[in-house]
């Protein structure tokens, strides 16, 4: 099972830093693509806002893959993995609104659940 969990958070982690990375340095192109695949129009982001969703969501998954211990066992892990889970959340919310599919997001979601529920101590 520890293999698996850490399976899952190396996933977890590698999508989110991606995504957040993008955000960063690559606002602009980002922006072109989602808009010209999109029926609803603009992202109705800002560049600084982006920007710090994508600190947000890169500093997120960098602790996810962090092996350290500073609390009591994997607490930094679950509590990393529940914000990016509220983040998904607020991201499904957001495409549904822009009436997208919300399944990537649903499933980034379903995914941080089965990490936190996974390292949970028995």
């Amino acid at each position: 099972m520890n293999s698996l969990l850490w399976i899952a958070q190396i996933i977890l982690a590698g999508v989110f830093l991606f995504t957040g990375f993008s955000k960063i340095f690559a606002y602009n192109q980002v922006v072109k693509v989602v808009e010209a695949r999109s029926k609803a129009g603009q992202i109705g982001m800002s560049q600084v806002q982006a920007i710090l969703l994508g600190l947000l969501e890169a500093t997120l998954a960098a602790l996810v893959l962090v092996p350290v211990d500073i609390w009591p066992p994997h607490v930094l892990l679950r509590l990393a993995c529940a914000g990016l889970g509220l983040l998904m959340v607020g991201a499904s919310i957001y495409h549904f609104r822009r009436q997208e599919s919300a399944a990537p997001s649903i499933t980034l979601f379903l995914l941080a659940l089965f990490i936190i529920v996974g390292r949970w101590p028995r």
